[in-house]
């Protein structure tokens, strides 16, 4: 027996009973199937009957015929707008955003940022999200909390000409991500990013000085583009060319750029896109309630452009819930091509795990469970009336779960959510937190 015992190798967490969603280079699935754990790295994965003689695991945890696939990856959003969630709705992009959104944010303060982000943190950790690329202000405060909650995170502070009530001057918002990236270097969670706010709001010199920033410390530039047809003329009205022609001509167009919405379009473009390898996040929700259009998302993928998904801030969706992105994502596609085979569930769930992953730069760290990857995953009970019987588990999870079915977080083999009561924050006194806030905003 002591001999049998030697020859295992010991782990600190095996996941077994459950159905195992892969999203491997193959889309192995493992039913029964085991995830094994040891620190932050998932050390094997395979089939339930033949992991007792292989580990030793200081715990345990039997899913019950529940699903485990890797965690979501909200690949776009603006985590501390849960404090303006519903605060002006049903407008144009243009007037939410310069008539309420900036003149709001004119008032925010680091303080608000951190609750903001907890109380996001609390929402995606429970809706199956376990990493997430946020654009705001006082983006210390987010990876702040992000950080508390053990989440993975790329953060930026938003950068435009005008003044920002962080940082002051575009030349100070600079300096800021310049400490930012180092200070968070070496993090397991926390990485940053460049993130200017758009063409229309950001000259090329300060684009330029983005760009120099983001090949200095080899990170991302991430920047809105082509989100509407009033952006699209305006910056054809100021430089002579779409928001595209325009970073072309300035050379900005390149594998380190991620362009998030995408919206308005030519053929001509998405070649330009796909030439240059820069990478799309789909923010489809946000795109409709702002009635911005439909990004060409199969144009994009048949080109070979990485897209990932994501949900925008809670200001202009107005959650962060990526199985709902994932259901609407499939539908308004089929729609806008008028073909109910564009945009399958099996794509879906790609864009929101591996597509994410790679769109981020971190698809050798997460996206699917392999041995050597990060312990990122999450789980959902299956055992309920609206996903019973169940045919094909990629359908499931786009057009039949909800974010209430996740029971289970893992993040750098961590254990952040469990039968879904939050570890790591205290969810009632950050919703407490910040219904004090939107009092003040109100007033």
């Amino acid at each position: 027996m002591n001999n049998s015992r030697e020859n295992k190798t010991r782990v600190d967490l095996i996941i077994h009973n459950a159905m195992v969603l892969t999203l491997n280079d193959s889309d192995d699935i493992f039913y029964p199937g085991v995830v094994a754990i040891r620190k932050d790295e998932i050390v094997w994965v395979g089939p339930e009957d033949s992991w007792p003689a292989r580990f030793e695991p200081r715990e345990q945890l039997d899913m019950a015929g529940g699903l485990v696939m890797p965690g979501l990856i909200n690949a776009h959003t603006h985590a501390a707008m849960t404090c303006f969630r519903g605060l002006a709705d049903d407008l144009p992009l243009s007037v939410w955003l310069n008539e309420h959104i900036f003149p709001a944010e004119k008032k925010i303060n680091g303080e608000l940022v951190y609750q903001g982000t907890l109380l996001a943190c609390a929402e995606m950790i429970l809706g199956g999200i376990t990493t997430f690329c946020d654009m705001y202000l006082f983006e210390d405060q987010v990876a702040r909390a992000a950080h508390e909650a053990g989440m993975r995170a790329i953060v930026g502070e938003v950068l435009y000409d005008f003044p920002s009530p962080n940082y002051g001057s575009s030349e100070q918002g600079l300096a800021f991500t310049r400490d930012l990236i180092q200070t968070w270097q070496g993090d397991p969670l926390i990485s940053v990013a460049v993130e200017p706010h758009a063409v229309y709001t950001c000259s090329p010199e300060l684009l330029y000085a983005c760009r120099d920033i983001a090949e200095d410390f080899q990170v991302p530039m991430i920047i809105h583009l082509s989100e509407s047809q009033d952006e699209v003329n305006q910056v054809k009205e100021s430089y002579g060319l779409s928001p595209v022609d325009h970073l072309e001509q300035l050379e900005l167009l390149s594998p380190r750029l991620i362009a998030d919405h995408c919206v308005v379009l030519t053929e001509g473009e998405i070649d330009l896109l796909a030439e240059r390898g820069v990478r799309i996040v789909h923010n489809n929700e946000s795109n409709m309630k702002l009635a911005n259009g439909v990004a060409p998302v199969a144009n994009l993928l048949e080109r070979g452009v990485p897209v990932g998904l994501g949900t925008d801030g809670c200001a202009s969706n107005n959650n962060l819930d990526m199985l709902a992105e994932m259901d609407s994502v499939a539908k308004i596609h089929k729609v806008y091509r008028m073909d109910p085979t564009i945009m399958d569930a099996k794509t879906v769930v790609h864009l929101a795990t591996r597509g994410g992953a790679r769109v981020l730069g971190l698809e050798e760290q997460i996206g699917s469970l392999e041995p050597g990857k990060k312990a990122d995953l999450i789980g959902l009970d299956l055992d309920k009336p609206h996903l019973t019987p169940m045919y094909n588990v990629y359908s499931h999870l786009v057009y039949a779960a909800s974010a209430a079915d996740v029971t289970l977080a893992i993040i750098n083999g961590r254990l952040v959510m469990r039968n879904r009561e939050l570890l790591t924050l205290d969810v009632e006194r950050v919703m407490a937190e910040v219904r004090g806030i939107a009092k003040q905003i109100k007033q």
